[in-house]
């Protein structure tokens, strides 16, 4: 099992990386917090690995943080709650806004996560609601990045993810009113909400 990758970034995009680790393209799927920290492209990047191995495929997730990688164990915990949920539930909420919400059952707040209905919600916090007792809630560590920066890297995240040009604009409009334009990983999460979940 590959557990870490460390290796060049050849490519990014708001849900997967391809990092060249000693002349192989590894593809790699990663949360929206992963992708708001990673750097330029071509820099050396390490990611934490989480290898799912199914008959007919081999899919790798990567995460910056170890906290992030054993939240996302954590989740493919629930019942239902696979790799590729699990990574849009952490898309959809940072770990330190999961973890209150399913000790608290707030299922409205967690059914906003694009994916994540109520009976799914349901058993995340039925399931895991005593086993996030190992996982402590940290003050929020944001990156100072300009107010134009923020909106242009969401508008290309949106845009990467295959919306349109106008739906982006509008989506973005509508994310800045909620959520200002100081944080990229909030603005992104509020406008990916807006608009439902990413188109396949």
């Amino acid at each position: 099992m590959i557990g870490l990758l460390r290796g060049r970034l050849l490519e990014k995009r708001p849900n997967q990386v391809i990092l060249d680790v000693g002349g192989v393209g590894y593809l790699v799927s990663i949360p929206l917090s992963t992708y708001a920290a990673l750097g330029e492209l071509h820099t050396e990047v390490t990611l934490l690995v989480y290898t799912h191995v199914r008959e007919d495929a081999l899919a790798l997730y990567g995460f910056l943080s170890a906290r992030e990688k054993h939240f996302f164990e954590l989740l493919l915990g629930a019942s239902g709650v696979g790799p590729t949920l699990a990574l849009k539930i952490l898309s959809g909420m940072n770990v330190d806004e999961l973890v209150p919400a399913i000790r608290s059952g707030d299922l409205a707040r967690l059914t906003k996560i694009p994916g994540v209905g109520r009976k799914t919600a349901e058993r995340m916090v039925v399931e895991l609601k005593d086993k996030l007792e190992s996982v402590t809630v940290e003050a929020e560590k944001l990156a100072p990045s300009s107010p134009a920066g923020v909106e242009a890297d969401v508008k290309s995240a949106l845009l990467n993810l295959g919306y349109d040009e106008r739906t982006a604009d509008a989506a973005l409009a509508n994310g800045k009113r909620e959520a200002g334009n100081s944080n990229f990983e909030k603005l992104l999460r509020v406008t990916l909400a807006a608009i439902g979940s990413p188109r396949g």
